[in-house]
Parts: structure tokens; sequence; C-alpha cells
């Protein structure tokens, strides 16, 4: 549930501070007071993109923040657990947009991607657009409606990992029937790389330690006569720096206790001291290990020619030669067992797609039963909504000669009638803008019967509608907010009258620019409102017009 908003330089909006409580709210005021811009903020807290033109006039950044309320065990809970990022039932989001067009983001304050503050968006907020009944046409919203609503998740899961299963083998195949084949001379040169790469080819890491040798060896000379030159800084008894801080330190340690500055130089000269010894030690160890032996700087030469001389006979980087040899003996391994191999793959691709077949119409029964009752609901809606008489109809078919896809075999068909006495058919063909925009609330309402919901945001999806039907509309709009809570943005009395909380927005013009205000309505403020919602002007005709919508919506729920 969202608790909080926070708006800061976004839009016309220098800044804005919402509270907002649980059930049915409604957001209202004049056209262009600003009313979209609080669904626009949510939207960008929840991961979509942003644009450097929504910052404020004369502001170097936007900045948006929301709390909400997160039920343990929900969706959201359980993927900031996941993704360690959990505290408590509370859940902050931040974002920033700076001019430059940098935008950050974070959770609970961990800065974030913008796929991550995405992923937990969706399963905070659902934000449903003016036009978004139009989704309805498409089959990926039917397939995600019908399914969401579902509780047979296991088996979509199985249909995809089945499908994967199945995509694999498909994908080893072609790589086989795509190579092309090699003869018997391809065979032999084949052969004799092979060979020669593994009698000839150093490994990585050998070859890695001994360029490092024969660069020390080609620098021998400088290299032993820099740490001669420090083993004499060091260790000579007349000036070497080891001998002189051992000395300072024996003549200070008599003396530590009269000054506190003196033992704090004694300390550090006798750590000095220590370092000396040390370096010395390495400086030796170094010395004893360094063979300027021109037999070994020819015999590495040779090695690492020949390792550069197989890099550019295979073109590629000498580090490379390992995966080369790799790639030659799998490839040669393939040719021998060609005919071999795609014969076992013909045999396992039957294997998983019988697997596949089996949990796609497993799923497709699932689906067929949860239609039947999404079909009926919608049905039962559309009555309330204006269209009596109208009629429902969600077909799922089963396509078992269709290719295989991570969403099973099946093919949905939606068929409405608006008006009684008329056959069902394509929604796409039968029904007007303002009836498709009914239908798709009732089906959001049918398919969110008894589910735990996210906060849902409803920005005008009522436009075009009047009358009773806005009633109905309204009823359903509160309906959604039962299990969760519901935010809407109208310019439908009607609607406004039907909610928990009503928000009003306005825009006030001032010297030093445009200001947006919100206030939640008391009892008073709210009929006024109303009022002015139904007519433009007030009146005691229309206040009496607005108390009466409210004493209606209120007996009804």
């Amino acid at each position: 549930m969202l608790n909080f908003l926070q708006i800061r330089n976004y839009a016309i909006v220098k800044a804005l501070d919402l509270e907002f409580a649980g059930g049915f709210t409604c957001v209202t005021g004049e056209t262009g007071a600003g009313k979209s811009i609080l669904v626009d903020a949510l939207g960008l807290l929840c991961g979509k993109r942003a644009d450097t033109s929504t910052i404020r006039s004369g502001a170097d950044k936007a900045e948006l923040v929301a709390e909400f309320e997160v039920p343990a065990g929900s969706p959201a809970s359980q993927w900031l657990e996941e993704a360690e990022l959990d505290d408590g039932c509370v859940c902050l989001l931040r974002r920033t947009i700076s001019e430059n067009g940098r935008s950050r983001a974070w959770i609970n304050g961990t800065a974030v991607t913008l796929q991550q503050l995405d992923s937990l968006g969706e399963r905070l907020v659902e934000i449903h657009g003016q036009n978004e009944h139009m989704l309805l046409l498409r089959k990926e919203e039917q397939f995600r409606l019908l399914d969401g609503s579902g509780d047979y998740t296991e088996d979509i899961d199985r249909v995809q990992e089945r499908h994967g299963a199945w995509a694999a083998i498909v994908r080893e195949k072609q790589l086989l029937v795509n190579e092309a084949p090699l003869d018997a001379g391809d065979l032999e040169l084949m052969r004799y790389q092979i060979s020669e790469l593994e009698s000839s080819m150093l490994p990585a890491a050998q070859f890695t330690a001994m360029e490092a040798e024969h660069r020390l060896l080609t620098r021998g000379g400088d290299i032993m006569a820099a740490l001669e030159d420090c083993l004499q800084s060091l260790d000579s008894e007349t000036n070497g720096a080891g001998p002189a801080l051992h000395r300072a330190v024996t003549r200070l340690d008599k003396n530590v206790r009269l000054d506190p500055d003196i033992a704090s130089a004694a300390g550090l000269l006798r750590e000095a001291a220590i370092n000396c010894d040390e370096a010395r030690g390495h400086v030796q160890s170094a010395l004893s290990r360094l063979d300027l032996s021109p037999e070994r700087l020819s015999q590495l030469e040779r090695q690492l020619g020949t390792q550069h001389d197989l890099a550019r006979k295979h073109r590629v980087e000498p580090e490379q030669l390992p995966r080369v040899l790799d790639q030659m003996k799998e490839r040669y391994e393939r040719a021998g067992s060609l005919e071999t191999r795609l014969a076992a793959l013909d045999a396992e691709l039957e294997t998983a797609l019988s697997g596949y077949r089996k949990a796609a119409g497993k799923l497709h029964a699932r689906r067929e039963t949860r239609a039947a009752k999404l079909a009926d609901a919608v049905t039962a809606l559309m009555q309330e909504l204006g269209m009596e008489g109208g009629k429902f109809e969600l077909d799922v078919r089963l396509d078992e000669a269709a290719a295989p896809t991570p969403r099973g075999s099946d093919q949905i068909e939606l068929r409405v009638s608006a008006n009684p006495g008329m056959p069902p058919g394509l929604l796409r063909k039968v029904v007007s803008g303002g009836e498709l925009s009914r239908i798709s609330l009732a089906i959001k309402v049918a398919s969110k019967s008894g589910l735990p919901a996210p906060t849902q945001i409803f920005d005008e999806v009522d436009a075009g509608i009047g009358g009773d039907t806005a009633n109905a509309v309204g009823a359903l709009l509160k309906s959604l907010s039962t299990n969760g809570q519901a935010l809407c943005v109208t310019h439908l009395a009607q609607v406004a009258a039907c909610a928990d909380q009503q928000l009003q927005v306005q825009k006030r013009s001032e010297n030093t620019g445009t200001r947006v205000e919100t206030s939640l309505l008391d009892e008073r403020a709210r009929i006024d409102e109303i009022a002015r919602m139904l007519g433009g002007r007030l009146s005691e005709q229309s206040r009496a017009h607005a108390s009466e919508l409210l004493a209606i919506a209120s007996t009804r729920h």
C-alpha cells in the first residue's frame, strides 16, 4: 500500500507532500491542474524511463520519494528479501533526475539499477492508463490477464522448462546440420594441426610466466646493478641505512622515559629499521634467483617464438591457443560421429517434444477451467456496466500441431456481444472504444477477485462514460480496493462519490511561477468539489445533487 509520496521540482510541481490511506481514493480537479503528474511520478518511481524535460524550469534536478507498506509474504516482500534490500514492513523508493540526463535510484537507502526498480515496482503498483484498454486486443495481454488470475503457476513453469529443453536440442541439431562436412583431406590436416598444437603449444599460465622471465633476462644487467646498489645502500656498515637506523634506535632507547616525543621517534625509527632488514632480505633473495645465463635466454626465445608462430598461423593471440586446440578436437570428434549424434538428437527431440506436449496439455486444461469462470464473471459485470444482455466468451483452444512456445500450445480468442440477441463476435471487430474500455475494466475486476493486489492506479480510465454506467464504474473501481488500495484520477462525479477519500488538486499562478496544491477534502469541501464536477458552477441545486450522490454511494457500499 502506498503511504506517502513526495515530489520536488518535477513538471510544474516545486514541492508536494501527499499522504495516502487504504481503500479507494479519487484524485480530482480542473483539467490541467496536474492530477496526472502524481501518476507519472509514481511511474518513474516504479522504473519508467525518465526525460530531462520533466525537471521543473529553473531547477537542476527533480527528486521523487514514495513509501510503501509491504506485508510479509507478499511478492514485493519476497523480492526485497531475495535482493537483500528488505527493511521490515516498509519500503522507501527514491529517484533523482538531473539536467545532465543522469538518473539515480535507491531502494531503502541502497543505490539500485533501473531494472531493479522496475522489477520491484511491478510488484508494488499496477498503473492503468487512459488508452490501456487497447492492450486487450493483443494476445500477450490476453494471456497475461488469464494466467495472472489463475492458480497454475507451476504448470506454466513446467511448460517453459520443457520448451527450454526442447529448444536446446533443436539448436544443437541445427549447428551440426549447418557445419560443412569434412573430407579425408580436411581430417588429415586437422589431425596434423591437433598433433602440432599438443606437442608444441605452451599452456597459457606457462606462456605468461615465460614471457615475464624473458623480460627479466633481457634487462638482467640493469636489474642486477640496481639490486647490488640497493643492497649497498641498505647494508653498508659505514653509510648503510639499516645499520645507521639500528644505532639511532639504540641511543634513543636510553632516553625514551624522559620525553614522549623521544619515545615516539624511537618507535618510528625501530619500525624503519625492521623494514630495512626485510627489504635487504628480499633484495638478497632476488639476487640469488637472478639467472643471467645466455643459454636460458636463448631457450626462452625459441619456445616463445614457436608459440607466436603458432598463434599467427591460427590467427589468434598466443594465450588463446589452448581454446583453439579444444575447438579443433571437438570439431574432429563431431566429424567422426556426426551421423550417430544426429540420430541420437532425433531421438532426444522426440522425447523432449513428448514431454512438452504433455505439459502443454495439462496447462491447457487448467486454462480452460479458469477461462470459463473468468468469462462468466465478466459477463455478470457487463450487465452492471450498461451492456444488459451482453455476453463475454474466452475461448482457449489447444493447437497440438503448432511449434512449441514458452507459453504453451494454446490459442486465445475473446468474443463479445455488447447487445442482447446478437451472437458473440471477435472482440476487435464488434465493440466500440467505450465498450472496450468497460469490458477491459470488467476483466480487471474479475481477474483480481479474491486475490491480494498491489496498489492499483487508474488514470482517467473512465473517459467517455456517464450516467448510471458511471455509477457502476465507480462501484467496480472501489471493489478493487477491497484487498488492497486503489487510486483513480477522474473527472466523473459519480466515480468520485464512491471513494473513501478524495484528494483535490489545484493549480495556482503566482508572481514567481505556477504552484500545485493538493488537499484531502472533508465532507463539506467534498460536496463542493463533486458539485463543481457535476455542473462547473456551485449552487444549492448542484450541492444537493452532490450530497445525494454521496449518500447513495455510501448506502451502496
